[in-house]
Formats: structure tokens, C-alpha cells, sequence
């Protein structure tokens, strides 16, 4: 006899593991089924938090030889241990798993690992990984769709995990390559280009359209090429990708204008393939099920992430909105506060995004651009950290943050940041626009001093054209 559940939950990723915890928290008797060994989803095992350790490994390694003999510090014979350093990583992953295992286990949480299957309303089928065994069958009274995305295919670029790789590869790679080729100038090539760059590698960004983080504010876009021009990473923008020929000593690519245009050749030693993720919605019995899925293969939810079918919800990239572990935390709370009879409800308009590079950049809300587009009447405010005193002591003054607010109301529409701990004080605006603050309350809120947040009161003040220290 099969067991039954208040929730059963698909997934065992950011939004999987979280909506778990929280239905558990609220007297469910919850269940997650979850296809790899450990939990934590592609984010933790492959994407954000290793990304994160190697990122900050290799901003180490690059302090030690080149910024550190400016704050009168001499490293001789500087050596890199790329096995320790990616050690570390893996390190730092094995103990963030066995955290959520930890976790579980004080909320009760059956954990099923295997491959989850809706069979409709109220049952799930677990498959064994690797096809042996019988399915177990287990009940629910929910169901939880949370299988997260996977890597975006680049036809006529196939992905080896070690000539050709995903982020994934690009985490393992066992050697510093010379020359790597990054096809995708969004977020995840330009922080793993970076972590080689930092490393030794001659890195090549190809992006088919003709800016960097192109869903940016595109001041900040710009800025923000020039220094990583200027930390020596090379671009090869309005450039499309047609092939990959591999061979001994490396990669060929094959590429033209986007626009049309006579052909080029680029050799690497590595290829890092990064042009996007897409939702992970196929073989999980959805259309077998009746759950409907829109064009580009995302689940079509309402807005209590309700799928069409009685008892099954969905959330995080399976469903419209970024593709961001936090908004997809978010997501499963509100659905599972939402089953549990309170209220639930996520702004995607107010869910930061965050580039981990150095510097950082960091943005929440509308763009300038968005803005013109809407026939928006606004205000800017902009500050650089040139003028702020804390970035001059630490060295760190490329950059900038801007703040866009509404002409009339002065309502703030949108923060964009670029510079060091941008990631950290995004928080600051994302708080204030959920409160519905205008400029004016940024800038007459008192900020410590010297740090580098008194940029974004600054540029608040900026908005009424009053900033202080420009």
C-alpha cells in the first residue's frame, strides 16, 4: 500500500527543498522526490554556490598577484593549486548538501530519490534512476512541481563536458586552459569566464546580440565591458555561433555576423557553451496528466501557481519569471502558504538580479531603457565610487549606482548598481521598493559612514539633483 502525503514535492533544487520545509513547518506531512543523490538542486551542486567558492577563490589569486604589492604587501613565487582550490569548492558543496539533509530530517521529511512522475491528481510515480526497479506509487494531497531548468543546447556546439563544456564542466576543468571561448555574454559565462581569466586563460566572450547583459540597464552594460576589457577579457559581440570542430589540440568554432556577413574562424582550448537555461518539463507525465504548458515549455500557472489540474502547483523555472534560486524560494512559500489557507504573493517586478564578477553588478526594477519604452516620466540619480570615500581607502572605485524614481510621485522604479558588494547593497533598495519608497526616503535615511551603501543615498539625492559629495 502506497503512502500518503499532505504534499508531495517534485524536486529537491532552491524552490523544491525550501517549499518543503516551509509546508513542514505548517503541520504537512510532506514528501520530495529527487532524482540526484544529494539536495540542493542544480544551483547548489553545479550553478551558484560553486561558482560562487571558485569566484572568490580566484579574486584571491588575483589580489595576491596583481593589487597586493599596492597595500605594501610582497608575495614571492606565486603559485596556483588549482586542485585545491577546486577541493575547496567541492568542499564547501558536500557541506551545504548534508545541511539540507540535516534540515529535512528535523522537519520529517521523507526523502525519495528517484524520478518523479505525475500520474494526475494526487499520485506520483518515483522511478528508480537508471530505469531499474518498479516505480513506487505514493499519494498526495498536493503536488509540488519544482524540477528547476537545464542547460540551453547550441545547435552544431555539442557539449562533451570536456573539449566542449556547460557550466557544469566549466567547474571541473582540470587544467587552466590557454585560450577559452565563452559563447553567451549573460551572467554565467561572464562569472566563469572571469574565475579563468583570473586563473591564466585568454578568455573570448561571443554574444549574439550587440551588448553584454543584455535584460540590464544599458549605462551599466557598457561600464561594465570596459572593465572586464579592461581586466583583459576579449568581445566578439553581434556574433553568431555555426559550428564547432574539434580536434586534438582544441576547438574551431565557426562564426558570422548576426546580422549576416562573411565568416570567422576562432580556435580554443576550451569551448564554455552558456546561451540560456531552459525549463526542465519534459518526461515528467505533465501532458499525459493534462497540466498545460505554454510555447516555450514553461507551466502555465494562475497567480496561486495553481496548474490547471485540481491539486498541482508549480514553481520557480518551470513557470514564468526569472530563472533565480531566490525567486523561486519565494515562489514555493507563497504556493504552500497559499495551500495551507494564508496568503502568498511574489513581485517579480521587485526580485534583484545579481552578476558575481568583479566588480559586481546588481539591479532591481525597471531599466532606463523599460522606462523610455513605457513612456515613463522619471527622475535619475547617479553617484560614482570615485567620489565615495570608502570605495578610494579599499581601491575599489569602478563604478556606479543609479537610482530612477518617478517624476511626479518620486516613487523609486528602479536601482542599478555596479561596483563591489553590489550584490550586498541591492538589498537596501529592494526593501525600500517593496515598502513603496520614494527617493526622498532613501536620501534622508541615515547611512554609516565611510561605506560604500552611502552611494545609493547619494544617488537618491542625485534624483533632485542635491547629491552632496558630486
Amino acid at each position: 500500500m502506497s503512502e500518503t502525503y499532505d504534499l508531495v514535492v517534485i524536486g529537491g533544487g532552491p524552490a523544491g527543498y525550501v517549499g518543503a520545509i516551509r509546508a513542514a513547518q505548517l503541520g504537512m506531512k510532506v514528501a520530495c522526490v529527487e532524482k540526484r543523490k544529494t539536495l540542493g538542486g542544480t544551483c547548489l551542486n553545479e550553478g551558484c554556490i560553486p561558482s560562487k567558492a571558485l569566484l572568490h577563490s580566484s579574486e584571491h589569486y588575483e589580489f595576491a598577484g596583481h593589487e597586493a604589492k599596492d597595500h605594501g604587501i610582497s608575495i614571492d613565487k606565486l603559485k596556483l593549486d588549482l586542485k585545491a582550490m577546486l577541493g575547496r569548492k567541492d568542499k564547501v558543496v558536500g557541506d551545504l548538501t548534508k545541511g539540507i539533509d540535516g534540515l529535512f530530517a528535523k522537519n520529517k521529511i521523507k526523502r525519495y530519490i528517484g524520478h518523479g512522475i505525475v500520474m494526475g491528481k494526487g499520485e506520483v510515480a518515483v522511478k528508480p534512476e537508471g530505469g531499474k526497479g518498479s516505480p513506487e506509487s505514493i499519494k498526495a494531497k498536493n503536488i509540488l512541481i519544482a524540477t528547476g531548468s537545464e542547460v540551453m543546447p547550441l545547435p552544431g556546439v555539442e557539449i562533451d563536458e570536456k573539449q566542449i563544456v556547460s557550466s557544469t564542466g566549466a567547474l571541473e576543468l582540470p587544467k587552466v586552459p590557454k585560450k577559452l571561448a565563452v559563447i553567451g555574454g549573460g551572467v554565467i559565462g561572464l562569472e566563469l569566464g572571469s574565475v579563468w581569466r583570473r586563473l591564466g586563460a585568454e578568455v573570448t566572450v561571443i554574444e549574439f546580440l550587440d551588448k553584454i547583459i543584455p535584460a540590464n540597464d544599458g549605462e551599466v552594460s557598457k561600464q561594465f565591458q570596459k572593465v572586464l576589457e579592461k581586466q583583459g577579457i576579449n568581445f566578439k559581440l553581434g556574433t553568431k555561433v555555426t559550428g564547432a570542430k574539434k580536434g586534438k589540440d582544441g576547438v574551431t568554432l565557426t562564426m558570422e555576423p548576426a546580422k549576416g556577413g562573411k565568416e570567422e574562424k576562432l580556435k580554443a582550448d576550451v569551448v564554455l557553451v552558456c546561451i540560456g537555461r531552459r525549463p526542465y518539463t519534459q518526461n515528467l507525465g505533465l501532458t499525459e496528466a493534462g497540466v498545460t504548458l505554454n510555447d516555450r515549455g514553461r507551466i502555465v500557472v494562475d497567480e496561486h501557481f495553481r496548474t490547471n489540474v485540481e491539486g498541482v502547483y508549480a514553481v520557480g523555472d518551470v513557470i514564468e519569471g526569472p530563472m533565480l534560486a531566490h525567486k523561486a524560494e519565494e515562489d514555493a512559500v507563497a504556493a504552500v502558504e497559499i495551500m495551507a489557507g494564508q496568503a502568498g504573493h511574489v513581485d517579480y517586478n521587485l526580485v534583484p538580479g545579481v552578476i558575481y564578477t568583479f566588480p559586481e553588478v546588481a539591479m532591481v526594477g525597471k531599466t532606463e531603457e523599460q522606462l523610455k519604452d513605457e513612456a515613463v516620466d522619471y527622475n535619475a540619480g547617479k553617484f560614482p565610487f570615485m567620489a565615495n570615500s570608502r570605495a578610494r581607502a579599499t581601491g575599489q572605485t569602478d563604478g556606479f549606482v543609479k537610482v530612477l524614481a518617478d517624476k511626479k510621485s518620486d516613487k523609486v522604479l528602479g536601482v542599478h548598481i555596479i561596483g563591489a558588494q553590489a550584490g550586498t547593497m541591492i538589498a537596501e533598495a529592494v526593501t525600500a521598493m517593496e515598502y513603496g519608497a520614494s527617493a526622498e526616503d532613501i536620501a534622508r535615511t541615515c547611512h554609516s559612514h565611510p561605506d560604500l551603501n552611502e552611494s545609493i543615498k547619494e544617488a537618491a539625492l542625485g534624483v533632485a539633483k542635491r547629491s552632496i559629495h558630486i
